[in-house]
């Protein structure tokens, strides 16, 4: 049985002032070794130049079986555990054989033993390549806190994607108040991937505050890399269709597809044993699933106009959600902030991009209602973060 034998800790600078904590992760995928790379890079600069860090700069590694194996996961996908059932699980025996419930705990824990650190904000920034092709992008959970972060990288903004899934470490962190980001650099093997890693990480670094722009050496490079790699993705997109795969689908994308390439509707995406599986509506896919692991084959999304994104940053700040309970068929779910439940029978008036403008964007259907949520925390950071 392959042992890891890459360390938690990639590493970590710890300031002599107070300020900000980012906590960078690699390889929540095994079979995704570029941020890897980018971290040590990184941090031989930090030491090798002696960079003033105010706050704290921590990198850790995520699935270190998987790593070792080259493998995307081992006997569950670490970045779909996060949820409280699966959380619950996790911890009720250290004795359970699942691999990555023991890595779960493990991140956990040092996940923890930074939180008790901090001495400011928490930055959290998930590394990521795909198996497929195309430019890198950002993606987050919807709040302006988020969002304010990601527009000091000059990378495409994918919102909704991590409300289509349930149980990411992403979605996890942000519940508890952390400032988070996704990354997506590239395809897996490709060098220029763990080269944007390296980029964002600097530019990340200096937007959270805890190093000075003027230290870090060709930053305007890295921003330039960023700007010229992501030139012909639109800006802005959010998810509107994810296609669900089970481990006996035998699903095999169409080979050649890229992220962000336009599809049409009609147009074959993918076989599986139920036959084609052709694209529901026109939109840009994203993340055409090129590897055997997974539950997700693809995302389908659409173009924001900046103008709509605006609309939403003021509807916010005047904290006018409230508004939405007065829409018919539209109640609050009792006991559970942040949360609606629409009667879709009677709710028939408005579209869902209404609810999308105040931050409700992760969409759960029972019966003939529809439950949306939004993150906590939107525009503050809670008074100390709370971990399990």
């Amino acid at each position: 049985m392959t042992q890891p034998t890459t360390p938690r800790l990639l590493g970590r600078c710890l300031g002599s002032a107070p300020g900000p904590t980012v906590l960078a992760l690699a390889a929540v995928h095994g079979n995704e070794p570029a941020g890897v790379r980018a971290a040590e890079r990184v941090l031989a600069e930090l030491e090798r130049r002696a960079i003033e860090v105010r706050g704290e700069i921590v990198f850790l590694n995520g699935n270190l079986t998987a790593l070792a194996r080259r493998v995307r996961y081992v006997d569950a996908d670490l970045n779909r555990v996060w949820t409280p059932e699966r959380m619950g699980r996790s911890s009720a025996s250290s004795e359970d054989g699942a691999v990555e419930r023991r890595e779960q705990r493990e991140l956990l824990a040092a996940i923890g033993d930074v939180v008790q650190r901090t001495r400011g904000a928490l930055y959290f920034i998930d590394m990521h390549t795909s198996s497929a092709h195309g430019p890198p992008f950002l993606t987050v959970g919807d709040t302006l806190r988020n969002r304010s972060f990601a527009r000091a990288l000059p990378l495409p903004l994918i919102l909704g994607l991590e409300e289509q899934i349930d149980g990411s470490l992403l979605e996890f962190l942000n519940e508890r108040g952390f400032v988070t980001l996704g990354v997506e650099a590239g395809q897996h093997d490709a060098p220029e991937s763990i080269d944007r890693l390296e980029a964002v990480l600097w530019l990340a670094l200096v937007a959270a505050g805890v190093v000075a722009e003027q230290a870090v050496p060709r930053l305007d490079h890295a921003r330039a890399l960023l700007v010229e790699a992501s030139a012909r993705a639109p800006r802005v997109v959010e998810v509107r269709y994810r296609h669900r795969i089970d481990e006996g689908d035998h699903f095999r994308m169409e080979p050649g597809l890229v992220n962000f390439q336009p599809v049409t509707k009609g147009q074959l995406l993918a076989r599986d044993h139920h036959g084609l599986v052709l694209a529901p509506h026109q939109a840009r896919i994203l993340l055409p699933l090129y590897q055997g692991q997974g539950e997700d084959g693809f995302f389908l999304a659409h173009e924001v106009r900046p103008f709509w994104l605006g609309v939403s940053r003021v509807v916010r700040r005047l904290r006018l959600g409230g508004l939405l309970r007065a829409l018919p068929g539209v109640h609050g779910a009792r006991g559970r902030r942040g949360v609606l439940v629409v009667d879709t029978r009677l709710a028939r008036a408005f579209p869902l991009d209404v609810f999308h403008l105040f931050g409700y964007r992760k969409l759960r259907w029972i019966g003939s209602e529809l439950v949306v949520s939004r993150r906590p925390f939107d525009l503050a950071p809670p008074s100390r973060v709370e971990m399990p």
